[in-house]
Parts: C-alpha cells; sequence; structure tokens
C-alpha cells in the first residue's frame, strides 16, 4: 500500500501545506542540506543498496505482512533520497505524505540499523526528513502543541513554576505518614544526586517521584530537585526537528544542575529523555564532553545494588517479562545493568523473543504517541509484532523502565486484549524495599 492510500487527516499537516509553495520547499531543502547536513547523509543514500535487509528489523514491516512500503529503505527513499534527487522541487502535497512517514511511521528506534550491512542510520536520515518539515511548518498538530509547551513553559506538560513545587510538597507530606524522616529536599547545593523527571510526573504520575523519594531516603541519598525550571527532562522539540529549542531546554537542565553544584544528574525511567540529554540536545550544543556526569535510572538502581543500598525484604513472585526501551538498550548498552537490576528483584524472568538491542520497539517512542488520537490506529495496527512477543512470553507483569515504552505498551495490551500490566523498575523497588513500621 502506498502512503497515497493511507493519508490520515490532521489538521496540524493540513495547516502546515495550505500556504506553501514549491519554491518556499526548495529553499528550505537547499538550506538545510547545504547548512545543517554533510558527508554523512550522502554517504548513506550514495551506500545504500536498496537490498532491503533493513526490513526484517522494522516493526512496522513486520506487522503489516512484509508490505515493502513499510520497509525502512522504503521509508528513506520516499522521503529524504527524493528531496536529494529533486532539491527540494516537490509539491506540498508531497511534503504532507512526507511528514506522515517521517513522523507517524518511523520511531527512530534504529532496530534497522542492525540489519543494515553497511551500517546506514535510517533514524538520522528520518529526523533530518522531520527537521525539514519543521522548517516548513508541516508537523501534527497534537506532537506541535507539546513542543510549544516545552518553548513556553520549559517543560512539555504546561506546568506552572508553583504548581511545580506543589506537586514536590504534596509528595513529600504523603510519604512522611509512611517515611516519617523523609523530605524531598528543594535546592539544595552541592548535593550528590539531582534526581529529574518528565513533565507527566507532576502533572498525572505523582506516585512515581513518591516512590523516588522513598528509595533516596531508605538508600540514604544526599540528593535534591531543583524549584526553578529545568526539571523537566523530556524533549519533544528533538523529536520535531525544533533543534533551536531542544538545545535551550537541555542547556536549562544543564544549567540547572550546575547552578546548585551538584555532583551528578540521575534521570528518571525515560528513554527519549536520556536520548536528548546525552546524545543528541547536548551535541546541539557543542558540548565536548558533558558539562555534568548523567545517568539513567536503570544505572542508578545498578550503582544501589553493587553498593548494598538497596535493600528488599523479599522478591517479585510473579514471573515478569522485560522491556527495552531503544534509547537506554540500542541507544546506551544498559541491557546488562537491566537484567540484573531485575532478577535482584525478581523470582522469575521470562525474555521476549527476540530481546537486548534485538527487542522491538513499544512502536510509541520517537515521539510517534505525541502524534496524537488520529494516528493511534497507526501505532497499535503498526506494531501487531510487539503484540504477539508479549503475549508469546505466557506472563502478565512486564517490566518497563521508560514512560513512552509504559504509553504503547499499555495501548497495545489494551487493543490486542492482552491481559497483561506494566511496572516501573521503581514500583517493584517501592513494593519490596524494607519499610518503617509507623
Amino acid at each position: 500500500m502506498s502512503i497515497t492510500d493511507r493519508i490520515i487527516s490532521d489538521v496540524g499537516l493540513e495547516a502546515g501545506i495550505a500556504g506553501l509553495t514549491t519554491e518556499r520547499i526548495q529553499e528550505v531543502v537547499t538550506k538545510t542540506l547545504a547548512g545543517e547536513t554533510g558527508a554523512k547523509l550522502k554517504a548513506y543514500k550514495e551506500t545504500c543498496m536498496r537490498c532491503g535487509l533493513c526490513s526484517q528489523g522494522c516493526h512496522f514491516y513486520m506487522s503489516h505482512d512484509e508490505d515493502p512500503s513499510y520497509s525502512p529503505v522504503s521509508k528513506a527513499t520516499e522521503t529524504m533520497y527524493e528531496l536529494m534527487d529533486t532539491k527540494g522541487k516537490v509539491t506540498p502535497e508531497r511534503i504532507y505524505e512526507m511528514a506522515q512517514i517521517a513522523f507517524t511511521e518511523c520511531n527512530l528506534c534504529k532496530r534497522c540499523a542492525h540489519y543494515c550491512p553497511v551500517g546506514i542510520d535510517i533514524a538520522y536520515v528520518m529526523i533530518t526528513v522531520r527537521r525539514i518539515c519543521y522548517l516548513l511548518d508541516v508537523v501534527p498538530q497534537y506532537i506541535r502543541d507539546t513542543a510549544h509547551s516545552h518553548s513556553s513553559t520549559m517543560n512539555q506538560m504546561w506546568v506552572k513554576d508553583d504548581e511545580w513545587i506543589d506537586s514536590l510538597q504534596w509528595q513529600e507530606d504523603e510519604a512522611r505518614d509512611e517515611f516519617p524522616d523523609l523530605r524531598i529536599p528543594l535546592d539544595k547545593e552541592g548535593a550528590d544526586v539531582y534526581y529529574s523527571v518528565i513533565g507527566p510526573e507532576p502533572k498525572f504520575r505523582t506516585q512515581l517521584i513518591y516512590q523516588a523519594a522513598a528509595i533516596m531516603n531508605a538508600a540514604g541519598i544526599d540528593w535534591t530537585m531543583p524549584s526553578h525550571p529545568g526539571w523537566d527532562n523530556s524533549d519533544m522539540c528533538m523529536y520535531v526537528g525544533d533543534w533551536e529549542n531542544m538545545g535551550r531546554i537541555k542547556r536549562a537542565h544543564y544549567e540547572s544542575a550546575q547552578k546548585l553544584r551538584v555532583k551528578r544528574i540521575v534521570m528518571g525511567e525515560c528513554g527519549h529523555a536520556f536520548r536528548s540529554i546525552y546524545d543528541m540536545g547536548n551535541r546541539w550544543l557543542g558540548y565536548k564532553e558533558m558539562p555534568i556526569p548523567v545517568i539513567h535510572a536503570i544505572e542508578f538502581y545498578w550503582d544501589l545494588i553493587q553498593e548494598g543500598k538497596l535493600k528488599i525484604t523479599h522478591k517479585y513472585e510473579k514471573p515478569v517479562t522485560i522491556q527495552d526501551p531503544c534509547n537506554v538498550i540500542r541507544g546506551r548498552g544498559l541491557m546488562d545493568k537491566l537484567r540484573d537490576v531485575v532478577h535482584y528483584l525478581c523470582e522469575e524472568v521470562v525474555e521476549m523473543t527476540p530481546n537486548r538491542e534485538h527487542n522491538y520497539c513499544c512502536c510509541a517512542g520517537g515521539g510517534v504517541i505525541n502524534c496524537g488520537p488520529p494516528f493511534k490506529n497507526t501505532r497499535m495496527k503498526g506494531n501487531r509484532v510487539k503484540a504477539e512477543q508479549l503475549k508469546n512470553t505466557g506472563v502478565k507483569d512486564i517490566v518497563i523502565p521508560c514512560h513512552n515504552c509504559h504509553g504503547g505498551i499499555e495501548d497495545i495490551i489494551g487493543y490486542y486484549d492482552l491481559g497483561m500490566h506494566g511496572k516501573f523498575i521503581g514500583d517493584i523497588i517501592y513494593e519490596l524495599m524494607e519499610k518503617p513500621e509507623v
């Protein structure tokens, strides 16, 4: 099925192409290719043999009965490679099609790169397409609104400064009923750990802040959270191609931690935020090294186990399987540490097949879930293979150390009626950890 046959109406894309001209498209494409890309993109296009070996790596391709139009090489050919061949001389309607492919039919998960015999990173190719679409103002409405929230409030959920502080104080008050000596220290200078989270946590997952505070308290960690903007480590600007605001919010995150002179940043269980901090936002800013060491929650929990600071009363008894988030597994190589942590906590672990760096994407990452309701069916049908992979484990509980993976997999569970349930690592630690008798 060609992209023309599966066009979905989206007000953001429609408004974007309404006043667009071929001349404007050419201007933006020419400027972007000349000023923001280079030898890497040209080498990818020239070395791609159109062999199709990348196809088996794509959940969209596998879930649509190996329809070649969903293969990674087809997506690259129908978007970036066409723009390069035509020097941007395409119609606005063609840009709409390219935007739909780039924003909603590719999760930038990089699984296909493991199958390419010459190592082409199609995720880089597709995010460059998104950059061009952003510069043309052709972006799905829902993810556009989220990026606007970042640019306006420095967090993705329009959380006001006083609401952020209120949420932390609320969770501290709640937690002190269970842990009388617990505090959520704000703006503590020189702390060992600066703990950062994503926007949805203070908005509707506040229990995760409660649990993190409980773990920090029980482990005796010298930690803090900031009262000022910069606390949100997530980054939809990265996924719409708004590099300018991506750099701005990453600088705010680093400078927030630098202001408090902390020793390291520990990021909560989120994959894309981690990618934006250590792999993309920092590079856009021109940092040779990260200004402050950054670790993901998986690494932090692993450290606590190694140091004997994480004490549990018993192991989780029900069998679990493990979701490998793309951005911390393929992107950071934390597959073994993740398993060390889960095996420490759980009696029985049933691996998905395939797993680790070859695990299938949740189909929510890469900003795809943030493109909103118009494209939900695209996500659900585009990851039938994930549903089959989950079902084949025969377990009911999934350890999912990433927010977007939670959203995507919970949608898949509902759509395919799998009867499963996702858990953060923090959920399990909190359930098993020693607690004071009050």
